[in-house]
């Protein structure tokens, strides 16, 4: 067993290749957020009934109203980020955990915030399998942050926003980087917002579609 990722009698190994190709065919050039795809069993992180399909650069349901994003865009969203193995990260929207598993994977230290209780336990188990160690799981309202474990290096939402958070810019470490869709409920624009000398700058990256994220500096219902 790798630390997160899998081991050699691992049977989807040819099926990841292949997506690692296509990401690479997409534009995507960090190597380091392609090795960690290639490293991590998305199959692991979809249901049974649909795990055919875990290595098509799709988003899929993974229940409770909630998807498990496109490849190709958690490879950019990774990337947008700008890791460099250091920083302490906090990611917005653990899901089925597969994000979550990327991420680890690039930073020293790793906060996740998710809304359902279900895909958290879920996620922290399916992480625990995979020996990574530097996950912190919480259950809340993820547009809050966690002031608890502030400040961050970075801010990762997978669940698309009306506008920036103002929590999230307070728990940013100076010099920190925050990427998340922003728009409405159906259409959005990836964005990412940098802090410099406790100013923001937002840079927007292409058009996304997220599930909304709900909460006091989210979406309402």
């Amino acid at each position: 067993m790798v630390a997160g990722g899998v081991g050699e009698g691992d049977s989807y190994g040819g099926y990841r290749t292949r997506l690692v190709e296509t990401l690479r065919r997409k534009g995507v050039r960090d190597l380091s957020v392609l090795r960690a795809i290639q490293m991590v069993p998305r199959h692991l992180f979809v249901p049974e009934d649909i795990r055919h399909l875990a290595y098509a650069d799709e988003p899929l349901p993974i229940g409770e109203g909630q998807t498990i994003s496109q490849p190709y865009i958690v490879a950019e969203m990774t990337a947008a980020l700008r890791l460099s193995g250091t920083e302490k990260v906090l990611e917005i929207g653990t899901g089925s955990g597969y994000q979550t598993a990327i991420l680890a994977r690039l930073c020293r230290e790793l906060v996740t915030i998710e809304r359902l209780p279900s895909l958290s336990a879920d996620a922290r188990r399916r992480l625990a399998t995979m020996d990574i160690g530097n996950v912190t799981f919480v259950v809340g309202d993820g547009s809050l942050g966690s002031p608890g474990h502030a400040p961050f290096d970075r801010i990762l939402s997978a669940a698309a926003s009306p506008s920036l958070p103002v929590p999230w810019v307070s728990q940013l470490s100076e010099g920190g980087i925050i990427v998340l869709p922003v728009g409405d409920r159906y259409e959005q624009e990836l964005t990412r917002v940098t802090r410099r000398e406790g100013r923001t700058e937002t840079e927007v990256l292409g058009g996304c579609r997220f599930v909304p994220l709900v909460g006091i500096h989210g979406f309402h219902t």
